[in-house]
């Protein structure tokens, strides 16, 4: 349908078929390609004046730069999309855009906020009646972790419900998290929490996988199973390295620092610390241009204008007190990719 589309100059259906196309790949967990579709068709639906398709192209990006911990794309992003959806009656991108800002509470560690925001979305009759099923998880763990567990049982019979019609294959390993969460027996909350591992097995992406792992590792580090917690929380943080999503890894790390696992060698750390004063994209670049890419074959990897990786460059620059290419690529060559 997208090659239809662009081979009939066709803007319009091109804008529409990316954000079906970039939804998809959200659901599925690609959140790369997610964001890439979405980029592509906020351009497109720009250019074609569709305001509508463009709203829910940005809800898309502040999702996926939810999952990366890029707080300031999602909160721009986000904001975008909220002023076109309330003035259109828009409630599926409203729905989203408050999903993406709740779950980069959540990735910075601020349950009660995004607790608080997912409440009223979860409540029968509020936000979208299609998207609500998925963010009842979110929702479950935030109010959970927030220590209002009661607040999130009867969200539980409604994703028992959804998990229920067969017709979300990811639903039910969510099920298993949000029951282990919220289970009272010590046994059945390990049973659960293995069970939904198992589940995971058949989830494209990385992403709802380590953060079942982060969850359970850190159940597992407070009964007193360091060992076994940091097993789970190695392979939690991994995940988040290969999705790239950077606050859930820094969450995993400081888990697996709690269990006693030992902090990263001398240079790595100080090259860590140096660089953790990027944004995700920030990093992104940084990392192409550490490779030798040119600033248009790094606009052209990320789907960017060149002016905005010139942009990004030089306050990279100087956010690292580097004077060249050289010396970035020195500083990152010192760091695990993330």
């Amino acid at each position: 349908a997208l090659a239809a589309s662009r081979s009939q100059g066709r803007d319009d259906l091109a804008a529409q078929t990316l954000e079906y196309l970039a939804y998809a790949e959200m659901r599925a967990g690609r959140h790369g390609r997610a964001r890439t579709h979405a980029r592509e068709g906020l351009r497109t639906a720009l250019r074609s004046g569709r305001a509508n398709t463009a709203a829910h192209h940005r809800a898309v990006l502040a999702l996926t730069a939810s999952v990366e911990g890029d707080t300031e794309e999602v909160t721009a992003q986000a904001a975008l999309a909220l002023s076109t959806a309330r003035r259109h009656g828009l409630e599926q991108t409203r729905t989203l855009a408050e999903w993406a800002l709740a779950r980069a509470d959540l990735g910075r560690g601020r349950p009660e906020a995004a607790a608080s925001r997912l409440g009223g979305l979860v409540r029968p009759g509020g936000g979208h009646f299609a998207v609500r099923p998925l963010i009842v998880p979110c929702f479950i763990e935030a109010a959970v972790l927030a220590g209002r567990p009661d607040v999130a049982r009867p969200a539980l019979d409604a994703l028992r419900l959804w998990a229920g019609f067969g017709i979300d294959r990811a639903a039910s390993a969510r099920l298993a998290r949000c029951r282990a969460l919220l289970a009272s027996d010590d046994s059945e909350a390990d049973a659960l929490y293995r069970h939904a591992l198992e589940l995971h097995e058949a989830d494209l992406g990385d992403y709802e996988r380590a953060r079942t792992r982060l969850l359970y590792g850190n159940w597992l580090r407070r009964h007193r199973r360091p060992r076994d917690a940091r097993l789970v929380l190695r392979e939690a943080l991994h995940g988040f390295e290969r999705c790239g999503a950077s606050a859930w890894a820094d969450q995993a790390r400081s888990a697996l620092r709690a269990t006693g696992e030992p902090s990263p060698a001398p240079d790595e750390a100080i090259a860590l610390g140096v660089l953790s004063s990027l944004t995700p994209h920030q990093l992104r670049i940084a990392r192409h241009v550490a490779t030798g890419a040119t600033n248009r074959e790094v606009a052209q990897a990320l789907s960017v204008s060149v002016r905005t990786v010139d942009h990004h460059l030089r306050n990279i620059f100087t956010s690292l007190g580097v004077r060249s290419r050289v010396e970035l690529a020195r500083l990152v060559a010192g760091t695990p990719e993330r």
